[in-house]
């Protein structure tokens, strides 16, 4: 089945029903947890990503991040993760869900252990609740985890994000929890806490554990006052340098201990502070835990009249299921499409092999066997197709394939007469538009405004399809010989339009 990607008539009838509706772009859902652990309900915000036009392909799982300070961080980081996984056909990082914590006690949760004050950082009225961080990692592991888990598309790849205070708590959560997540990212972490205490606590977890198949990135902010270097610093005892001097500290003992198998990197950021450090950190950190991830293509690749892209998506995608632990594929709608430019091209062989990756990667996709039968039609291998569309059909009915199919068995096509078109006709509501269908000529078309008006060819009775756009179609809901409603479907997915009354 084609994607296509012009904007054609039902793409316009869907972006009206759910762009007009609330006039709101919309990033993501509010979600809660009621924890016994913490004893209070945490909301929780939620980013999963679009899956592609509704019904077309197979529904996807995602790994999933979490991320601290989640109030604060929450349009960035999945602004980020968007481009650098889908915009402009980007592969730096996988797209991901993600789940952002607001705080509700920040000292509390993201502290990991209670002091009584720390000056110049914490005075006693700002330690008094600190302490808490094992119990609040208790909450995402025990209590948070599983319901994300339950109700959202994941998969078992999981990444830590915090900064300042957030960032403590990802070394916490790293050298206590080890397995927890794959992938911790501690930007400018609070290492001078409980007077470094912790700093030397999380050397010996360094020390004495085993970090193989793990990943961390540091980033360090310039925190230092006006006069003082980087040359200066190892020197200096001054209060105003501990937050800086302690995270060097860290990154000179990871750096130093690379036998534990820990997957490090940091990166000290001289024109960021402490409060602008978090979106280059987070850039950086994903470029390095999945620099694995990115398949670089060329032009010649797209041009070549050879299968070799076909053995480079492969190669490429098994190594990326062994680096996530978990089976990775090309984008369903990517190989389509290239499968569908080969067949134009004339590149038998070429799209053969696009189209056969597609059905080896998605076997419960009807799309994928919808598309190979287009392959061996254009091949005029008739038996072939008719038994790739009966796959497709045994998974999903849908009208194309079984107008296809219904072709090449040669099933009469449905021929109504313009008197039967007639009950057809009306006006429907659909969102915030009137779409209405009419007779021309002994031809039901349908008109949408500010569009051209389409012929719609019966396909079956109360079903039609739009003429000359592949994969729209509409089905009415009758009421003996009165239409109530129809349901477009679309390669955007289906909508339902109802009669005016």
């Amino acid at each position: 089945m084609k994607n296509l990607a012009l904007l054609l008539v039902f793409s316009a009838l869907s972006f009206a029903v759910y762009a007009q509706t609330d006039n709101r772009i919309v990033m993501g859902t509010i979600d809660s947890v009621q924890s016994k652990i913490l004893n209070e309900k945490r909301k929780i915000w939620i980013h999963v990503p679009d899956s592609g036009p509704a019904g077309i392909y197979t529904k996807k799982r995602y790994p999933v991040v979490y991320l601290l300070d989640g109030d604060a961080h929450f349009s960035s980081v999945v602004g980020m993760i968007e481009q650098l996984s889908s915009v402009n056909g980007n592969m730096v990082c996988p797209e991901m869900i993600v789940v952002a914590i607001p705080n509700t006690d920040r000292t509390r949760d993201l502290t990991p252990t209670r002091v009584e004050s720390d000056p110049p950082f914490m005075d006693k009225g700002f330690s008094k609740n600190s302490g808490g961080g094992e119990k609040f990692i208790s909450f995402i592991e025990k209590e948070l985890m599983p319901r994300i888990d339950s109700l959202y598309p994941t998969q078992s790849y999981k990444m830590l994000i915090g900064h300042s205070f957030g960032g403590l708590a990802v070394m916490q959560a790293l050298t206590k929890h080890t397995n927890l997540f794959n992938a911790y990212v501690a930007i400018d972490p609070s290492m001078w806490y409980d007077k470094q205490k912790f700093l030397a606590e999380t050397k010996k977890e360094l020390t004495n554990k085993k970090y193989a198949g793990i990943a961390l990135y540091v980033g360090i902010a310039n925190t230092m006052n006006d006069g003082m270097t980087l040359l200066k610093l190892p020197k200096d005892t001054t209060a105003s340098t501990r937050h800086i001097r302690s995270i060097f500290d860290l990154d000179r003992y990871v750096k130093a201990n690379a036998q534990n198998g820990l997957r490090y990197q940091s990166k000290y950021y001289e024109n960021d502070t402490h409060g602008s450090v978090p979106l280059i950190t987070e850039y950086d950190a994903l470029h390095f835990i999945f620099n694995y991830y990115n398949l670089k293509l060329t032009q010649k690749d797209f041009t070549d009249t050879t299968t070799a892209i076909v053995d480079k998506y492969e190669r490429h995608f098994a190594n990326v299921s062994k680096q996530l632990g978990y089976k990775v594929s090309p984008s369903e709608g990517l190989i389509n499409s290239l499968g569908y430019g080969a067949l134009a091209n004339k590149n038998v062989k070429k799209a053969e092999r696009l189209f056969k990756l597609n059905v080896a990667h998605y076997p419960d996709s009807y799309n994928v066997y919808d598309s190979y039968g287009d392959y061996f039609m254009a091949q005029k291998d008739t038996l072939n197709a008719i038994t790739q569309f009966k796959k497709a059909l045994i998974l999903k009915e849908n009208p194309e394939s079984r107008q296809k199919l219904d072709a090449l068995l040669g099933t009469k096509p449905v021929k109504l007469t313009a008197d039967e078109l007639k009950k057809y006709v009306g006006e429907f509501q659909l969102g915030d538009m009137l779409v209405k269908t009419f007779v021309s000529k002994d031809v039901l078309n349908v008109s949408v405004p500010g569009q051209p008006d389409n012929e719609l060819e019966p396909t079956k009775p109360n079903e039609f399809k739009v003429k000359n756009r592949n994969g729209y179609f509409l089905q009415f809901e009758m009421n003996g010989d009165k239409p109530t409603a129809f349901n477009a479907t679309t390669p955007d997915g289906q909508f339902k339009a109802t009669i005016k009354k």
